[in-house]
């Protein structure tokens, strides 16, 4: 009819945009979702609850006779046995609260990406391309509950005090993949082009030379936090008074050293972090030098930042022997120092089309 009014057209710019601010508010929320984890570990919290109940967990315990099933339960690991005999319900309840946070800050990650995701997906406002990328970082988020309960379910084992290593660094690890999909996908839908001439090929390297570094110092920090490794070799640069400490390479067959010696744990996480670092601050003076002033060039010079201050931070961390809120701050650090790194290796890449990186 010619009276009709005319449906508006789509802004898929502003659909990008609104996407794009919705996930990085989502990697916010796993970023505090780590550094939640971190000091779970630190004070020794993350087997106070073990009960996996995605659902009746979400309520803390409401009665006292809850909360006595609960020490009860407790009561009955080697940690309690071992550590914490006797400290009481009231103690129980000082490191359930922080490990209970913990979950309830998983499940809302879970509703703040599901919810706005049936939002946007249902007003059909998500691109066609997008979709399975969303759906992939859904599962990924639930698999990493799964993941998280199997790896405190290790530390109820005969003996055990703590969780295993192995679950802990597969637990952060996944964490790590699943922060990057999600930032990498919202910086795709902000910055879907790059403009200006192509940056040196050699630069490009050196970042993602920097970045892997990043992840493998990240994941070495895993073995030392799954090992306590950082209340021992309490000196820098050097450990009990050598470079390379005895008893770096003891146990058998040799790989073992890699993940459960204590001397060798702690050395290669601070071989990586360094070399991390030179090659940071290489690529922040290589992009000072070559590049005009713009993002790419603040994103090198914020990577070389804030590697520094994370070694910095480890440093203190390990000079301290490993103070909770030091330990917590340098654990999210870490994430910081992963978000620069991708952040820049996002400048440095070549065009890619909306919706893509």
């Amino acid at each position: 009819m010619p009276f009709d009014t005319p449906r508006p057209v789509p802004d898929s710019r502003a659909d990008h945009r609104a996407i794009a601010w919705w996930l990085l508010g989502i990697a916010g929320l796993i970023w505090v979702m780590v550094a939640l984890g971190g000091a779970t570990r630190l004070t020794g919290s993350g087997l106070s609850i073990m009960e996996w109940a995605p659902l009746r967990g979400t309520l803390p315990p409401m009665s006292q006779a809850e909360w006595q099933r609960l020490y009860d339960l407790y009561r009955g690991i080697p940690q309690y046995e071992l550590i914490n005999q006797g400290f009481g319900i009231e103690g129980f309840k000082r490191i359930f609260w922080l490990e209970w946070l913990h979950r309830l800050w998983g499940r809302l990650i879970g509703l703040a990406f599901l919810l706005p995701l049936a939002w946007f997906w249902l007003r059909g406002r998500i691109p066609a391309g997008l979709k399975p990328r969303l759906v992939l970082l859904f599962l990924l988020g639930g698999l990493q509950g799964v993941v998280g309960w199997f790896m405190v379910a290790s530390g109820f084992f005969e003996d055990s005090t703590t969780v295993s290593p192995y679950r802990l660094v597969l637990h952060l690890g996944l964490a790590l993949v699943l922060y990057g999909m999600v930032l990498w996908t919202a910086l795709g839908l902000l910055r879907p082009e790059r403009d200006g001439p192509a940056h040196p090929a050699g630069l490009r390297r050196l970042v993602h030379l920097t970045a892997g570094l990043v992840v493998l110092a990240m994941l070495a920090g895993g073995f030392v936090a799954g090992l306590r490794a950082g209340l021992t070799y309490n000196t820098f640069p050097l450990m009990d008074g050598q470079w390379l400490p005895d008893g770096y390479a003891m146990l058998s067959p040799a790989w073992r050293n890699l993940t459960e010696n204590i001397a060798a744990v702690q050395w290669n996480h601070r071989l990586l972090a360094t070399l991390a670092g030179l090659a940071a601050l290489a690529a922040a003076a290589w992009g000072h030098h070559a590049l005009r002033p713009g993002f790419a060039r603040g994103a090198l010079l914020a990577l070389g930042g804030a590697v520094l201050l994370q070694y910095a931070l480890g440093v203190a961390t390990l000079l301290m022997v490993v103070p909770v809120w030091l330990g917590t701050l340098h654990q999210a650090m870490a994430v910081g120092v992963l978000t620069a790194s991708l952040v820049a290796l996002h400048a440095l890449r070549p065009a890619a089309r909306p919706g893509r990186s």
